[in-house]
């Protein structure tokens, strides 16, 4: 099993996001990798802990509320394929909107990798998908919320 975890600060008001860290763990227990989680988390003062629930359903957020019952968590279900979930943030990619600290070289290598017609390399994309998830939870949905403001009265 490899659990990926990336950490990034940034705000959807600048669109401006840089990768901390890739803490990617392969063959972990799951009390392993949700510690390892949390520590990235407590490491970089993340607000939140997001993760895709397809294959472990209520199994990711149980292991982590054992360790931490007081960490923030969002689970996601992915519906799109990880080629169309990525698309969007590509963008910011190319807008030079997103930023990587030193150090991030075999997630970038696994970038790379990754085309219109999906992943090229051997094993997963995990490491990408998981990128993808932490920069739509920072940037992209909570955009959603300002393309219809709205005007309050007094």
């Amino acid at each position: 099993m490899v659990i990926c975890g990336v950490t990034m600060k940034g705000s959807p008001q600048d669109w401006q996001v840089t990768v901390l860290e890739d803490a990617t763990m392969s063959a972990a227990s799951p009390n392993a990798w949700a510690k390892a989680a949390i520590a990235a988390m407590d490491r970089h003062g993340a607000d939140r802990l997001v993760a895709e629930v397809n294959q472990g359903g209520e199994m990711v957020e149980t292991i982590l509320r054992q360790e931490s019952s007081l960490v923030s968590f969002r689970a996601v279900n992915a519906i799109k394929g990880k080629v169309l979930r990525a698309e969007l943030i590509s963008s910011l990619y190319e807008q030079g909107r997103v930023k990587h600290l030193r150090g991030l070289s075999s997630s970038e290598d696994r970038m790379c990798q990754m085309t219109i017609c999906g992943y090229e390399g051997r094993g997963s994309p995990d490491r990408v998908d998981a990128l993808v998830w932490a920069i739509h939870d920072l940037m992209i949905e909570p955009a959603k919320h300002w393309r219809n403001p709205r005007m309050r009265h007094l």
